[in-house]
């Protein structure tokens, strides 16, 4: 495609030649099993492969010592029990043309002290890491040893399971930056001081690693452009710090990122988000590639084929790194090569595949279901062996995810959605200014049921009479749930977040918004309702405000309803509204004191998810044949649905999405992947 000649020429480094410049760099997704690479790991990765991108990094900051903690489900090389696994993965990598990187790195203060092997995290110097909450002990001379032979021996078993190289990550807050960062290294001996001071410990680790790996296989280092931290490293100490590692001689290429991972600001910065610019620090790559001599890689929301081929044309990159832009399509590249960029499911900035993480599960997408779960739930739908008729009731993700899957099982289907234009909730999702990249999910998925020859009917609002009528084998309700404003005294005087977001009620004047489910709906309905620049106050009952929404979503939520001076109160229930006057007067319990407060508004607004729009599906129950019954066994296990309840019925019934119980945006598209595809 001579558009993106850039991105598909051959790349060498050291003895290794890339296909393309296309590379999905290291991250910690949780899928491994007791430090290890399992089925499910290699799978994730070798879909990739078969999608096309040249590398795929495997690890995420890989412990190589048995006391640098693994929070996030990180693999292990500080065990030879690691190395046939990942050979195994390596090997089924290499059968789909892709080469393999494993990222590793010693965690440092990065860690618990109570988890693992429960031994104390250890650090540059004892500075708190805010994160994992840890107080690290400033390490000793036997401590530099073991950790240098640790990486040595770490790069021994990386050869061993013939692994393509190695990066080490000397960001994102791991050991090196602790020693590298003035913000964190307080030493006053030869590790700590001035910046050449700094870097000796780094400098070490790279001498052991590449005596580790041997001459042959690829040395790569990840380091920021720029801490964005006070105290902490500027940009011209990290281009000092890039030229002193390029100088070494034993490191064929920097992986450029920017911001660090102190707390959580900074580590929101590290991983950009909807709502802002898209590559916002390729100029701070650029500016380190055209100080060094060695090849630079650089990810940070590079999300399209156009921005990531201009920023190799103009020289300001040598590989371009489209990790989260992959989870969401992992056959982005072959997608390219074969001119079907319409087909590619665009990543939105969600950040729903790190926030998982940091909740303690597993990195999945927001609207891709079946990545990470590629032993189970096929990323390309095979056609069926019948055609049946599907009729889907409901235009939002869950609708739309239905109808696509089935069509691509080969059958003729018709969805029905009541309003003028599909998407569903993600339409009021969207009505908050940084979150409208949401709305390139139904796009997405509306786009692909329309190429599939799926018949919409937009503006129809569905009966049993109506869906009975195109004589379906299957019936899918998809017709989501209706807000929930709590059962409260006088919540006639109460508004639904979607009254606010959906524009049907002016903001008044003094606003009290009551989160009781702390979700992303709460708490973006609050973000919409302080861009208005009124008197708001944001009450939850939670110990603090949008405990559902992810851990790099948030600090923009908050930056914003700080930044226009929102009152936020936890630990408070609103117990009831009562009208006085021109206005309202809501009464807040306290949790634990149970002690009431009043506060006089205008308006009052409550968000507590939804209740499933069930009327249809409770009407068509009686002439299906399985009463809409669902083999929860069947479907776990990847098996059709069998249940025949009634044989005297019609068709089978099935509920998705929020038509079943509220959940989110990624549930919905599961149900309907994981149950259409049987059909």
């Amino acid at each position: 495609m001579s558009g993106y000649d850039a991105l598909l020429q051959p790349f060498r480094l050291r003895d290794l030649t890339l296909r393309n410049r296309i590379v999905s760099t290291a991250h910690a997704p949780g899928y491994s099993v007791q430090s290890l690479a399992g089925e499910r790991y290699r799978r994730y990765h070798e879909e990739k492969a078969k999608g096309g991108v040249a590398l795929t990094m495997i690890g995420g900051s890989t412990a190589v010592s048995m006391d640098s903690a693994a929070p996030f489900g990180q693999l292990t090389l500080a065990e030879d029990r690691a190395i046939p696994h990942i050979k195994s993965l390596v090997d089924a990598v290499h059968e789909h043309g892709a080469a393999v990187f494993c990222q590793i790195s010693h965690a440092g203060r990065r860690g618990r002290w109570d988890s693992g092997a429960w031994i104390p995290p250890v650090s540059a110097s004892p500075v708190r890491e805010a994160q994992h909450r840890s107080f690290p002990r400033e390490m000793e001379d036997w401590d530099f040893e073991r950790i240098l032979q640790d990486f040595q021996a770490a790069g021994q078993r990386a050869a061993a399971a013939e692994l393509d190289g190695i990066e080490l990550l000397f960001a994102g807050g791991q050991i090196a930056l602790q020693f590298l960062s003035p913000a964190v290294n307080q030493r006053v001996d030869q590790y700590g001081g001035n910046l050449e001071n700094r870097l000796r410990f780094p400098l070490q680790i790279i001498d052991a690693v590449r005596r580790g790996l041997g001459d042959k296989l690829v040395l790569g280092v990840r380091i920021t452009g720029d801490e964005f931290f006070e105290s902490g490293l500027a940009q011209e100490d990290c281009l000092e710090i890039a030229k002193a590692i390029a100088g070494t001689g034993n490191v064929d290429y920097l992986n450029v990122m920017a911001s660090t991972v102190y707390d959580w600001r900074t580590a929101s910065l590290s991983m950009p988000s909807m709502g802002g610019p898209l590559a916002p620090y390729l100029s701070m790559a650029g500016a380190i590639k055209a100080a060094v001599s060695i090849p630079v890689l650089h990810a940070n929301r590079i999300l399209d084929f156009a921005t990531a081929a201009r920023a190799i044309e103009d020289g300001l990159i040598d590989l371009v790194g489209m990790t989260r832009a992959q989870i969401a399509d992992p056959h982005m590249v072959r997608k390219m090569i074969e001119r079907r960029e319409s087909d590619i499911r665009p990543c939105v900035g969600a950040n729903y595949c790190i926030s998982r993480i940091y909740a303690g599960g597993e990195a999945l997408c927001l609207q891709n279901p079946a990545t990470g779960r590629e032993t189970s739930l096929p990323h390309a739908v095979p056609r069926g062996d019948k055609q049946k008729s599907v009729v889907v009731v409901g235009g939002g993700p869950a609708g739309l995810e239905a109808a696509r899957v089935s069509a691509e099982r080969g059958h003729k289907v018709t969805l029905i959605e009541a309003e003028p234009q599909a998407g569903g909730q993600i339409n009021i999702a969207a009505r908050v200014k940084w979150r409208q990249d949401l709305q390139t999910i139904p796009q997405w998925l509306e786009d692909q049921c329309r190429k599939l020859g799926v018949d919409i009917w937009l503006g129809y609002m569905a009966d049993a009479q109506m869906v009975e009528r195109f004589s379906p084998d299957i019936v899918v309700i998809a017709t989501g749930g209706f807000p929930n404003v709590g059962d409260i005294d006088g919540m006639e005087h109460v508004y639904s977040s979607w009254d606010m977001l959906g524009g049907r009620v002016e903001i008044g004047d003094r606003v009290l918004m009551f989160d009781d489910q702390g979700a992303d709906s709460g708490i973006s309905c609050a973000d919409f309702l302080s861009e208005a620049n009124k008197n708001l106050e944001v009450v939850t009952p939670e110990r603090h405000l949008g405990v559902e929404a992810g851990a790099y979503t948030f600090p923009t939520y908050l930056s914003h309803l700080y930044t226009n001076g929102t009152r936020i109160s936890p630990d408070r229930r609103l117990r009831s509204v009562r009208r006085t006057g021109n206005s309202l007067v809501a009464v807040l319990r306290n949790e634990y004191t149970l002690e009431e407060e009043e506060r006089e508004v205008d308006q009052v607004v409550c968000d507590n998810g939804t209740l499933p729009n069930d009327d249809l599906y409770i009407e068509l129950k009686a002439q299906s044949l399985n009463l809409g019954a669902v083999d929860y066994k069947a479907l776990t296990e990847g098996r059709p649905q069998n249940v025949v309840s009634n044989p005297n019925g019609k068709y089978m019934l099935f509920r998705v999405g929020d038509a079943v119980a509220c959940r989110n945006i990624h549930a919905a598209l599961y149900d309907s992947l994981r149950l259409c595809k049987d059909f």
